[in-house]
Order: structure tokens, then sequence, then C-alpha cells
């Protein structure tokens, strides 16, 4: 079934329903699809190393994806439509605070400046994990040497690596662990802000993310 819903004309509505659709099929599969495989990756990162491995190749590949379809994808979907400047992110996030900010009918300035320190995030803790994998993709960074771990001898002879023995973790583990974690605060910060701004303008953001469809801009929206 073909979906021939015109993403580029977001004053049209679907019958006498009032909704435009905003979301096109491949942003909300990658919406849901990072979710599962984050929350796989989250979930088995202590016990499941291969399911946390081809969870995390996973997030890699919607990353990709999204890069990709930002830039040649659909209206909504591209950056150079929801992407502002410091002043103008700022300004909408103090219109916020004031419980003034305008409705957008793609992301807003506050939600754009989140999708992009979601994806750095992931892509760090994609980077970090994969470079985990094996010493010799290690050696292939000569300009982050500290990340290469020397090898020790301890007092009874035997060699370990560095952050392996007191420290109990490397470098690089650290720095997985700390993105991992920033990722939790982010995604908790992007679910408050999906939660005030639904509530703010009367329509359920999440589901939106399903269905794709939006309420129809009103005059003072910003479509």
């Amino acid at each position: 079934m073909t979906d021939t819903t015109d993403y580029e004309t977001p004053g049209r509505t679907a019958g006498t329903t009032g909704k435009v659709r905003v979301w096109d099929p491949l942003v909300r599969v990658f919406h849901w699809g990072l979710v599962a495989a984050f929350a796989v990756a989250w979930l088995s990162a202590d016990e499941l190393e291969t399911v946390h491995e081809v969870a995390g190749y996973v997030v890699t590949g919607l990353v990709a994806f999204r890069l990709v379809w930002g830039l040649v994808g659909s209206r909504y979907a591209r950056f150079a439509q929801f992407l502002k400047g410091p002043g103008e992110t700022l300004a909408y996030i103090g219109d916020m605070t004031r419980g003034r900010e305008r409705r957008y009918l793609g992301h807003n300035p506050a939600g754009a400046a989140m999708i992009v320190a979601l994806l750095v995030t992931l892509s760090g803790t994609a980077f970090t994990g994969w470079l985990m994998e094996g010493e010799s993709r290690l050696a292939m960074l000569p300009a982050m040497p500290q990340i290469v771990a020397p090898a020790w001898v301890d007092g009874d002879g035997d060699e370990y690596e560095y952050g392996e023995g007191r420290e109990g973790e490397s470098l690089l583990e650290e720095a997985h662990e700390t993105l991992a974690n920033l990722m939790l605060l982010l995604i908790a910060l992007h679910v408050g802000g999906v939660v005030l701004a639904s509530f703010r303008h009367k329509e359920n953001l999440a589901r939106a993310m399903v269905t794709g469809d939006k309420r129809g801009p009103a005059p003072g929206d910003i479509a």
C-alpha cells in the first residue's frame, strides 16, 4: 500500500478530521526502532554481550540513517526545516518558562536541540563501544593515545591492562558508560518535554509519532 499523503503541504487536511501528516513512515520506524534498540542495549549490557553488541550496531545503523534522512527526507524530517540558531532556541526556552511558547507543527527549537544532543551522544556511545571490541581498533586512534591501554605487571608477575586492576575499569569503558548514563538523562528530559508540550498544546505527541498525524496548524502556529 502506498502512502499518498502530501508531506509537503502542511495546511492540507485528511478529509474533515482537521489533521495533517507530519511524520513520514521512516521517521516513525526510526524513532521507535531506536527506542527499542537502546533499551535492549542498556538491559543487556552486563549479562548478554552478544545481544548488547548487536543492539549497538542497530543503534549505529539507525543513527546513520537519520543523518542521511535529515538531508534528503520529507519536509519535517529535514534538519534544515527544524534546526534553529542558539538565539532562537534560547528565546523559545524562555517562552516555555513563561508558558507562552508557540506551537510548532514539526519539531520546536528545544526539541530540535534535543535531537542533536541525542544523536551526538548516541554516536559517541556506539563509537566507544565499537572501540572496546578490539585492540587493533584502539591502534587506529593515534590522536588519543591515552585510550590505548598499556600492559602493566602486578606483584605476582601477571599482566593486566591499565584500568583493569586498581581502578576497575579502563578509561574507554568509563567513557562508554558515562555516555550511556548521559543518554538516560537526555531521554528523561526528552520525555518530560514531550509531556509538557502535549499538555500545553492539547495534543498527544507520542501518539502522533505512531500515527504520523497532528492537528492542523491554527493561526499563530508555526508550520
